[in-house]
């Protein structure tokens, strides 16, 4: 079981931190997390934040300008200075490009619709301390914004962040999310920054973890602390939320740890299984099996996942839990296969 970290009470700042956040027509949100992060209780001159402007057409550029003016740790890259259009991964290449332009020994990746805690950057360097790990990973969780698609959003991702803490409490590191991700800048240079998944619109975040893991065995962490929780938005409408959960499955088939493959497959062929159970099962006129197999399937997953709703502060969301299941088996499969043979709109902009 994976235990909370506990930081010391007492310990000195040692680490010197550059936050990578990219940003794409972000107007709404980058001022909220540029507050939160600037509002950390850690040493001024031990952190600098990158806001890497990646062809907003909005005013989110304006915004970090204004924001400039006033803490002088922040910088402002324009990624249209530096690449011409027509990347598949613009994400990785503007993390890239703000790392060659950093100061920090370690490089923290965020989202620009993310808050962060007070805490969040002395408890990554406690943990940095104390374990001598070169990649950290540490929760996630969405805001539920009362719509039903939020709803259902913060349900589907409080089972990936618990899933992922499961994994690591058992002893394989094996999923992560880049907007909460730190790592030790000589670690990415070492494996060659994002040389071979440089061409998969996504992977910034578990792709590059795979590399590091590979060349630095042993030398992962995953901070468990409520303090470090990065909150997130959740997408507006299920149109962008199905491009963003695309996009995510995308990158199933280059895993170089082929059994976080076999666990999704599994996961795929179990919720299409129950799809054509449902379809057969009303053809027929005889619905009882599926409806015994869906309750089995909810009873284990509420079980797994109230401890996951206590520690993320969303317990009363899992009394939705049980009438999302329909439209969660759904969106598995038609996710999943369109990651693999399809292509979609992300900050429009259609990525294969």
């Amino acid at each position: 079981m994976l235990e909370p970290f506990e930081p010391k009470q007492e310990i000195e700042a040692l680490t010197h931190f550059s936050i990578v956040i990219p940003a794409r027509d972000e107007q709404a949100n980058i001022g909220a997390c540029l507050a939160t992060i600037l509002g950390n209780d850690y040493p001024s001159h031990f952190f600098e934040i990158i806001v890497i402007n990646d062809h907003s057409t909005d005013q989110t550029a304006a915004i970090v300008e204004k924001w400039q003016q006033d803490y002088p740790q922040i910088k402002l890259i324009h990624l249209a200075n530096h690449v011409s259009v027509g990347l598949n991964a613009y994400k990785k290449k503007a993390i890239e490009l703000a790392i060659s332009q950093t100061k920090g020994d370690w490089i923290i990746t965020t989202d620009a619709d993310c808050v962060v805690s007070t805490k969040w950057l002395s408890l990554l360097d406690a943990y940095i301390q104390k374990t001598g790990v070169v990649f950290v990973a540490a929760p996630v969780k969405f805001t539920n914004t009362g719509s039903i698609v939020s709803l259902f959003q913060v349900l589907d991702f409080m089972s990936l962040q618990g899933i992922t803490a499961a994994a690591v409490g058992a002893g394989a590191h094996s999923m992560c999310n880049g907007a909460n991700l730190a790592y030790e800048k000589k670690a990415f240079y070492a494996v060659g920054q994002f040389a071979g998944i440089d061409q998969i619109a996504s992977g910034d975040d578990m792709l590059l973890m795979q590399k590091i893991k590979k060349t630095f065995p042993g030398k992962l962490g995953y901070l468990f602390h409520k303090d470090a929780i990065v909150s997130t938005l959740p997408m507006p409408n299920w149109k962008q939320f199905i491009n963003q959960r695309i996009r995510w499955a995308s990158k199933g088939t280059h895993y170089q740890d082929k059994s976080i493959f076999w666990v999704l497959l599994l996961v795929y062929l179990v919720n299409l299984s129950l799809l054509l159970l449902f379809v057969l099962g009303f053809f027929q006129g005889d619905l009882g099996q599926f409806f015994y197999l869906l309750f089995f399937k909810t009873g284990v997953e509420l079980f797994f996942l109230y401890p996951v709703s206590r520690f993320f502060d969303q317990t009363a969301e899992l009394l939705y839990f049980p009438l999302m299941q329909p439209v969660h088996i759904c969106y598995t499969v038609i996710a999943g296969w369109l990651g693999k043979f399809g292509n979609y709109q992300w900050k429009g902009r259609k990525t294969n």
